[in-house]
């Protein structure tokens, strides 16, 4: 497949929850049974390294999740708890893991949004946030963290959340990039809670290191990752081009561009369309390419800036 094709998303994950599979030496994966439109089959945890390792993002409120995860690693020790982003399918079983292991938790810090909200927002697009998360030991981009037999680097990718952190393992060139990255769909950028123009200058982040394969929060891991990227990038800017010749036409509003922009569209998926083209639409009018009146809101309407 050429660079020049759409994104290659690759929906092929038969991964059953509750068991342990090894994708690769020093790193397996346990499923969670909570499939979802948003979660595809389900959020995946990851064990990094053998005898002393790292559990990543424990998944959410879930008992029999926890008990797989503790089950995989029977016999070994627990030493770190990494979690990527603080929304309700990644964070909240921490505290079940902590619990049994007392490992230390390693994340970017409490939920946030990625901006004030405006006063003229009613709706908050996140209701997914895990508000009661906070780690143990907050680190940022380039912090790094090691244990027996591995080490892990922050990189900073805020765009799905404010608080989002992959972690690189780069003498593997391996990368666990939680939901910022997916091989099934793109991810939801949703304002306040996300932001395009924070979520697009870490996919640039992504695309120029050597990691090379991407372990992701949903779906099967990606070979060729920053090849990936480039993909995502690409599409992100087509999406941008369809708002934008939609809106040549005249002003219109959110719900006029999903019906033109995301033909046949899942219903149960067009909410959190609405709040992608809001994040394109916030990053437009940044930049002075689109206007509004007022904020940009879920509820405006557009209009090209010289019109």
């Amino acid at each position: 497949m050429s660079d020049n094709d759409d994104v290659p998303f690759n929906r092929d994950f038969p991964l059953k929850p509750g068991i342990v599979e090894e994708v690769r030496p020093g790193v397996r994966r346990v499923l969670c049974n909570n499939p979802r439109p948003f979660t595809f089959t389900g959020t995946v945890s990851y064990i990094v390294g053998r005898g002393n390792v790292a559990i990543i993002d424990p998944g959410p409120d879930d008992e029999a999740h926890a008990a797989a995860l503790l089950d995989a690693v029977s016999g070994e020790t627990v030493s770190h708890i990494f979690v990527t982003h603080t929304h309700r399918d990644h964070s909240p079983n921490t505290a079940r893991i902590k619990r049994s292991t007392g490992a230390p938790v390693y994340a970017e810090g409490p939920h946030r949004a990625s901006r004030p909200r405006f006063e003229s927002e009613k709706h908050n697009p996140e209701s997914g946030a895990d508000r009661d998360f906070a780690p143990d030991i907050r680190i940022g981009h380039g912090d790094v963290v090691e244990g027996d037999g591995w080490r892990l680097e922050a990189v900073a990718t805020p765009g799905h959340t404010a608080n989002h952190l992959a972690f690189a393992w780069p003498e593997r060139k391996f990368n666990f990039v939680g939901d910022h990255v997916m091989g099934w769909s793109t991810s939801i950028v949703a304002p306040p809670d996300g932001s395009m123009i924070d979520y697009m200058e870490s996919l640039d982040r992504l695309a120029a290191r050597e990691e090379d394969v991407y372990f992701s929060g949903h779906g099967p891991e990606i070979p060729e990752g920053p090849r990936f990227v480039r993909f995502l990038i690409r599409h992100r800017k087509a999406r941008e081009a369809s708002i934008l010749h939609r809106l040549a036409k005249g002003e219109t509003d959110i719900p006029t561009m999903v019906r033109a922009i995301y033909i046949g569209i899942d219903p149960r998926l067009t909410t959190a369309a609405g709040y992608s083209v809001l994040a394109h639409l916030e990053d437009l009018v940044a930049r002075g390419v689109v206007a509004t009146d007022g904020d940009p809101v879920i509820g405006g309407t557009y209009r090209m800036a010289n019109a």
